[in-house]
């Protein structure tokens, strides 16, 4: 049997427990890395150990005691260590095989500030400072498109300057080597998105895609790449346009999330590229409007735990 997949609890006054009982209840096999208080009432679940496999029956919960309740939709700091403790743990079980991947419920950032000093600016980079590694890709994907921003959260003026073609080029190849070692794709085919509208328009709406983005692409193209760009972002994502590559990468944010998440809102999976072992993520927040009241949707998070294992089949794990 292939090593579990070990899912963080995240902010446990967000959908994350309620999400993750959700998924055991519908086939899902996992070990949940929480505190069983903070699950759904009635949540039948079984305390497993360290190295233990998930078996049909109650949820598996590897514990992972909190100092505090976590009222739903109350983020409360007195927790905040614990769920950065718990996060560190969970590398820790990769790490020692005791788990084949990671996928990770939702945090709250400032509760992690506020509580414990966080000093990240999410969990993608938490998980590279963890692992030692310098640099790692957020890739979105679902079923019909995968995307990969290469500035994410940043304010879009200041977008021009943080793209280089040294970020660029790295993006990609991290991208290129993620989606042959964690999606067995021998060659993937990567377009790349311009910056200006129409990819500059010859000049005419910005100069990027000309004097650097245009040369980039063609010298990766030389090295071997199936490479594509920098392409008219408005033209990308229709249907036919995405049948012609397997990954877009984009120059900025809302260049990437805003198909994605028209595609397949509830169904998207954040995942990390350029890690030492596998990552994902349900492509949405802690959703604390709605947390207790049994509405949450776990769409996101089954494919984030499928995807996980798929991944991590394609390393042999």
């Amino acid at each position: 049997m292939s090593a579990p997949t070990v899912l963080t609890c995240g902010d446990p006054s967000g959908i994350g427990p309620e999400i993750a009982a959700k998924a055991w209840a519908r086939g899902e096999r996992f070990l949940w890395l929480g505190d069983p208080r903070h699950l759904p009432a009635g949540t039948d679940w079984r305390e497993l150990r360290e190295g233990e496999a998930p078996a049909d029956g109650p949820l598996a919960v590897l514990r992972h005691d909190f100092p505090a309740a976590a009222p739903p939709g109350q983020p409360d700091p007195a927790n905040a260590r614990a769920v950065v403790a718990a996060i560190e743990r969970a590398v820790r079980l990769v790490q020692a095989g005791k788990a084949g991947a990671i996928c990770t419920a939702p945090i709250h950032k400032k509760a992690l500030k506020d509580g414990a000093g966080f000093a990240f600016p999410g969990h993608t980079e938490f998980l590279a400072h963890l692992a030692g590694v310098e640099r790692v890709v957020m890739m979105l994907a679902c079923p019909g498109l995968r995307v990969v921003p290469a500035t994410i959260h940043i304010p879009l003026a200041e977008v021009p300057r943080s793209l280089t073609p040294a970020l660029l080029e790295e993006t990609i190849r991290i991208t290129g080597a993620g989606l042959v070692r964690d999606f067995g794709l021998a060659r993937p085919r990567i377009a790349v998105a311009g910056l200006n509208p129409h990819a500059g328009e010859g000049g005419a709406m910005g100069r990027e895609e000309l004097d650097w983005m245009a040369p980039l692409v063609a010298r990766l193209a030389v090295e071997g790449m199936a490479i594509r760009g920098p392409l008219p972002a408005d033209t990308m994502f229709h249907a036919a346009a995405r049948a012609g590559y397997d990954v877009a990468v984009c120059a900025y944010h809302d260049q990437a999330l805003i198909p994605i998440k028209t595609i397949d809102f509830a169904g998207g999976v954040n995942v990390t590229l350029g890690l030492p072992f596998v990552r994902t993520s349900p492509d949405h927040g802690t959703a604390f409007d709605i947390a207790g009241r049994g509405v949450a949707d776990p769409s996101s998070l089954i494919a984030a735990l499928r995807m996980a294992r798929e991944m991590a089949a394609a390393r042999g794990i």
